[in-house]
C-alpha cells in the first residue's frame, strides 16, 4: 500500500505541476501586461518554484561533453563497458589523455540516488585519468527473474569490474575511489582480492565519507539506524514494486523514502533554498535560480534499492558494526582486513560532514593492520560537508589533488 499511495500522490502532483508551469509561463510572458507589474511577477515566480518542486523526475544523464585542461577544451567520450542486471560499468575518457594515464574506478553509492550524483566527481577526475564508474540501476526496473541483489553481490560486482578494467589495460590494475556508503563493500572487496593475490586488486583505495565504523562521532543517520530494531525497518520502510514497472513484485526500499528522510534532516535549509530561488526569479536573476534548480534536479532524482541490500546494510554497517568487529562475511567467509598488504589506503573526511562523522572513515586505516604505514594516509577537508568532499569547489581544488597525488605516489 505504501508504494501505491505514493504513486497516487505523484500522479496528482504531476498534474498540479503541469498546471502551475502553464500558469507561470502565462504570467511571465513578455506579451502579458501583468508580467511587468503588480502581482504578476510574484505569482509567476511562486508557481514556477512549485512546478519545479513537484515535477516527477527520471534518471538524469551525465552529459559531460568536454573538460578544460591546460587552457584547452577536450572532448569527453562516454561508453558502456559492461552491462549487468543491477548495474553497468561505464567509462569516461577525454581526448588527448596520455597513454600512461591511470585508470580509476569510482564506486557510486547505492543509497537512493543515481550515479549521476557524482557527475562533478567524474568531471574533475577525467581531466587526468581514464574514469570508470558503477552505474547502478533502479531496482524497480529489474525483473524478478534476475534474482536478488545484496551486499555479497555488490562486492562481487566490484571485483568483476576491477578485473575487467585490468584486462582492458593489459593487466595494469586500476585505482578505486569509493564515495560514502560503498566504502564498506569496497574495503571488503579490496581485502578479498589482496588475500587471493588477485593481480587486478586496486593499486589504491580512496574512501570518502564512508561509514567504516559508525560508532565514531555518530550522526543523526547513525542514531536512527541504532534506535530501532531491524524488524521495524522491514515492517515500515520496505515496499513492493507495483505492477506497472518491470520489477513488479520485487521488495524494495523506495527512493522516495530515502529522499523524504534526507529532506527532513535539513528541512529548514531546503525551505530557505527554495525561498532564495523564488527571490531570484522575482528579481529576474535567472542564472542564480538555475543553479538551485540544477542541484534539486539531481537531488530529487531517486531510485529504489533491493530490500535485501538495504536491510543488510542497516544491520551489518550501522547496527552490528561487522567490519570493524571482524565479523563481516562474504559468501559465508569472514573478511580479514589484515589481508590488505598491497593496496594503499586513503581516508578522506569532511570537517562538517553531518552524514558520516569525523573518524568513521579514518577507522579503516588501523583495521588494515598488516599494511605498511607509508601506504596509509588521512585527509580532513576543512569546512567541507558531506557533498563538499566529492562535489563543488573544495572537491575540485582541495580534495581531488590529494587523491591524484596519492595515486601517483602508489601507482
Amino acid at each position: 500500500m505504501l508504494y501505491h499511495a505514493y504513486e497516487l500522490q505523484a500522479a496528482w502532483l504531476n498534474s498540479a505541476s503541469a498546471m502551475a508551469s502553464i500558469g507561470s509561463e502565462w504570467l511571465t510572458n513578455p506579451r502579458n501586461p501583468m508580467a511587468y507589474a503588480g502581482i504578476g511577477p510574484i505569482a509567476g515566480s511562486a508557481l514556477e518554484v512549485f512546478a519545479h518542486a513537484t515535477i516527477r523526475r527520471g534518471k538524469p544523464e551525465f552529459d559531460i561533453e568536454s573538460v578544460r585542461v591546460g587552457g584547452k577544451d577536450h572532448a569527453v567520450s562516454e561508453t558502456l563497458v559492461l552491462h549487468r542486471a543491477f548495474g553497468d560499468l561505464k567509462r569516461f575518457r577525454r581526448a588527448d589523455l596520455p597513454e600512461d594515464a591511470p585508470a580509476v574506478l569510482i564506486v557510486a553509492p547505492m543509497s537512493g540516488h543515481f550515479a549521476t550524483l557524482l557527475r562533478g566527481t567524474v568531471e574533475r577526475m577525467v581531466e587526468n585519468s581514464e574514469v570508470f564508474i558503477t552505474d547502478w540501476h533502479d531496482a524497480r526496473d529489474v525483473p524478478l527473474s534476475e534474482g536478488r541483489f545484496d551486499l555479497d553481490d555488490y562486492i562481487d560486482y566490484l571485483v568483476e569490474f576491477l578485473q575487467v578494467i585490468a584486462e582492458r589495460n593489459e593487466g595494469r590494475p586500476a585505482h578505486m575511489v569509493a564515495v560514502c556508503q560503498p566504502s564498506v563493500p569496497a574495503l571488503a572487496a579490496t581485502a578479498l582480492m589482496n588475500g587471493a593475490k588477485d593481480k587486478a586488486a586496486p593499486r589504491t583505495l580512496t574512501m570518502m565519507g564512508g561509514p567504516i565504523d559508525t560508532r565514531e562521532s555518530p550522526t543523526t543517520v547513525n542514531d536512527v539506524a541504532m534506535k530501532r530494531p531491524l524488524s521495524w525497518f522491514k515492517q515500515n520502510v520496505i515496499a513492493t514494486v507495483p505492477a506497472q514497472y518491470s520489477g513488479a513484485g520485487r521488495r524494495v526500499y523506495p527512493g522516495f523514502m530515502q529522499l523524504a528522510s534526507f529532506m527532513s534532516m535539513n528541512l529548514g535549509a531546503h525551505m530557505l533554498s527554495h525561498y532564495e530561488m523564488f527571490k531570484h526569479l522575482v528579481e529576474g536573476d535567472d542564472d542564480s535560480a538555475q543553479m538551485t534548480k540544477d542541484f534539486y534536479d539531481e537531488y530529487r532524482s531517486v531510485c529504489d534499492m533491493t530490500a535485501e541490500f538495504y536491510l543488510q546494510t542497516v544491520e551489518e554497517v550501522f547496527q552490528e558494526h561487522s567490519l570493524p568487529n571482524n565479523s563481516f562475511e562474504h559468501r559465508g567467509t569472514v573478511i580479514d582486513l589484515g589481508d590488505i598488504k598491497q593496496t594503499a589506503l586513503l581516508a578522506v573526511e569532511g570537517e562538517r560532514d553531518d552524514i558520516s562523522g569525523i573518524g568513521q572513515t579514518k577507522a579503516a586505516l588501523p583495521l588494515a593492520r598488516n599494511l605498511s604505514e607509508d601506504k596509509k594516509r588521512y585527509y580532513l577537508a576543512r569546512d567541507a560537508g558531506h557533498y563538499g568532499i566529492f562535489n563543488g569547489s573544495k572537491w575540485r581544488t582541495k580534495v581531488a589533488p590529494v587523491i591524484e597525488e596519492f595515486m601517483e605516489t602508489h601507482g
